[in-house]
């Protein structure tokens, strides 16, 4: 009579062949690191065009390709993965540094700076993110000229990434206002959100808070996109690795 193997030793070898917690932890974070390796210049470029036109010591970008070639020109390659303008920059060493400096020079509350405007770019972005890509990928699926592979998830993304940059610019121009204003004569140059929409729409323009829209619709469809693919990859290369045989 041939052995059969019993349940509970096959379930046992089943969950031994799954990936641990902490690697799946850690395989999350390589793959979001890596798809920001790749669109940090496109969040660079979004983050300056936001903080143009906020003084007269502040470069205009009049197009998404006037500030990459701007920054190009002026900073080299490098400064695509740089952060602010110079004269905007406060010498951070490393993040470490930077937390310490920002609790003992401006309080610890200031690393909370701006935490109503990201949340509620968090709630647009999510709910419109979520919202647009699942539907434009069964759009995409039942138009019968898709299947539910990598090309699909990117026409999605792309599409979703369209709905959720024209919903959420005005709430991350907020917040990328907020989180780099400086004090003004011992006050805060912005008291508020509404204040930071109200003075970009009367000085700049209506226009002016969706300022960044290109690199921000470039950046978000392929990093979520870059991501899953970093993702899969790894899991993959760690179950032919370590889980096979």
């Amino acid at each position: 009579m041939a052995a059969t193997a019993s349940p509970g030793a096959g379930g046992m070898d089943a969950k031994a062949r799954t990936s641990p917690k902490s690697v799946k932890f850690l395989f999350g974070g390589l793959a979001g690191m890596g798809a920001t390796v790749f669109v940090q210049p496109l969040d660079l470029v979004k983050n300056r065009m936001q903080l143009s036109g906020e003084g007269a010591k502040t470069r205009e970008y009049k197009t998404s390709f006037h500030a990459l070639t701007s920054i190009l020109r002026a900073e080299g390659l490098r400064g695509i993965y740089t952060g602010l303008p110079a004269d905007q920059r406060r010498g951070y060493k490393n993040v470490f540094n930077a937390l310490i400096r920002i609790v003992r020079e401006e309080g610890v509350l200031t690393l909370w700076r701006g935490c109503i405007p990201t949340m509620a770019r968090a709630v647009v972005v999510n709910a419109a993110q979520l919202a647009s890509y699942s539907q434009s990928k069964q759009f995409l699926l039942d138009s019968g000229y898709f299947s539910d592979n990598i090309l699909c998830h990117f026409c999605a993304s792309m599409i979703s990434g369209l709905v959720t940059t024209a919903a959420s610019m005005p709430v991350d121009i907020v917040k990328t206002r907020i989180q780099n204003m400086r004090m003004i004569d011992g006050k805060p140059e912005y008291k508020n959100g509404l204040d930071v929409l109200v003075k970009v729409v009367r000085y700049e323009g209506f226009f002016s808070l969706w300022k960044g829209f290109t690199p921000y619709y470039a950046r978000l469809g392929p990093h979520t996109v870059l991501t899953f693919i970093f993702l899969e990859q790894m899991n993959k290369a760690y179950k032919r690795l370590f889980l096979s045989g």
